[in-house]
């Protein structure tokens, strides 16, 4: 089937609602935020089947959607600048990312499974970057601690939460390319 910016459009729509929704199903939640869900699936796949373009598109149209739903987690920020910070890193760019799951896993060719798998590890790993900056840069707002005291405390905080949804993202994303496998591959 031909791509063409309707169906685009209309698919990084389904992805978004698709998102939204899982954003909902918690698997646990952590008191300060934080959860494990399969919320960044969509977005991966969306990045997976369309590239990089239309994936880093729909994951930071559902970082607006999410951010100007939850803005009273911004307003915990005491300052502008972690404001802007938060903004930028737990919304922006911590869903963008996730978009990029497709260039990511292009260089693995026939092993597409494999180039998926790793594709939605790495872009975990920067949407766990992103929230760990954010942590960082709003905690050190609140608590008296040293860099290293900060650094932990966000590593470990953030960890405690992303590790799971990203080892729990690549296994939904081995068994979806064992599944149906047409359903992830490049769409033309």
């Amino acid at each position: 089937m031909k791509r063409t910016r309707t169906r685009l459009l209309v698919e990084g729509a389904l992805m978004i609602a698709v998102a939204y929704v899982l954003s909902y199903i918690k698997l646990f939640a952590l008191p300060q935020g934080g959860s494990v869900t399969l919320e960044m699936l969509p977005l991966i796949l969306m990045g997976l089947r369309n590239g990089p373009k239309w994936g880093v598109f729909t994951g930071f149209t559902h970082g607006v959607i999410q951010m100007v739903l939850g803005f009273s987690n911004v307003m915990y920020c005491p300052t502008l600048l972690t404001q802007i910070g938060c903004i930028l890193m737990d919304y922006l760019l911590a869903y963008s990312v996730l978009g990029l799951a497709g260039l990511i896993a292009a260089p693995f060719g026939q092993r597409r499974a494999l180039g998926a798998a790793v594709g939605t590890v790495v872009c975990g790993c920067l949407q766990f970057l992103c929230s760990f900056l954010s942590g960082w840069l709003v905690w050190a707002s609140y608590y008296d601690m040293s860099s290293r005291e900060l650094f932990f405390y966000s590593l470990g905080y953030n960890a405690s939460y992303m590790v799971p949804n990203i080892v729990l993202s690549a296994a939904v994303v081995l068994i979806l390319c064992r599944a149906i496998p047409d359903a992830l591959q490049p769409q033309r």
